[in-house]
């Protein structure tokens, strides 16, 4: 467990500025170098890696093209309309649906900017039963606390960002003119104008996905982003064996 909890402070101390680092190492060594840190500075060490980490998370999603030129998570059509695209297409229509797509992930990106203080709310309540969970589980532990507690918020807090960023950015005229071109040819099965639901889950799943992406290189190779800083802190560690 020490080792997990090392990697997953390294998590979040690799990514923070310095004054952060400053601040919670003056916590963690607040009883000597070589001392174990107690349950509260553990509780407060893991709250604060999570919250760096979501935050670049956050920060990293809703830049331009953070949604847009990540492959993992880039958002195209829905599964089920992925006829209606590949026949708009053929009948020479694809910038159509090019326009679409790209206003589908700008409108995502848009909304990202609102998931930090949530996530950070949802960080702040964790118990130490939580945190001691987090670190025992599985690689994507504290991912899954955060989807547990913060989605259906994240959901209800994105859902007007996006629908409002898809109207700045067009996404709604350009699924309008998708479903009326698509729903225009004969005998085909109508698609809904609606999109916000779509591009609102899907630009959670990204979210998630980086957080957990994230989470899952810290606690793999934690030795990757040791600094001084954290040799001279966690030096208590590599005593206990």
């Amino acid at each position: 467990m020490k080792a997990l909890f090392l990697s997953v402070l390294i998590w979040g101390l690799a990514a923070c500025e310095s004054s952060q680092l400053k601040e919670l190492g003056q916590v963690l060594v607040s009883q000597g170098q070589n001392t174990r840190p107690t349950a509260g500075e553990i509780n407060l060490g893991l709250k604060q890696a999570l919250k760096v980490g979501a935050e670049q998370a956050s920060n990293q999603l809703s830049k331009q093209g953070g949604f847009f030129k990540n492959e993992a998570i880039k958002i195209l059509f829905p599964a089920e309309f992925q006829k209606a695209e590949d026949t708009l297409r053929k009948i020479g229509l694809g910038s159509i649906c090019d326009q679409a797509i790209q206003s589908f992930n700008n409108a995502a990106e848009k909304a990202s900017s609102k998931a930090f203080p949530i996530l950070a709310k949802a960080i702040t309540q964790m118990s130490f039963a939580d945190a001691m969970d987090i670190l025992k589980g599985d690689k994507d532990a504290a991912t899954q606390y955060l989807i547990k507690t913060s989605r259906s918020e994240l959901f209800s807090t994105f859902r007007p960002v996006v629908k409002e960023s898809a109207e700045k950015v067009h996404a709604t005229k350009y699924w309008d003119q998708v479903a009326s071109k698509y729903n225009s040819i004969p005998f085909v099965k109508p698609i809904p104008s609606d999109i916000s639901n779509y591009i609102t889950d899907k630009a959670l799943d990204g979210l998630f996905f980086v957080v957990k992406e994230e989470e899952g290189k810290i606690r793999e190779n934690p030795i990757a982003r040791t600094t001084e800083l954290l040799k001279k802190v966690f030096g208590w560690n590599s005593q206990q064996g």
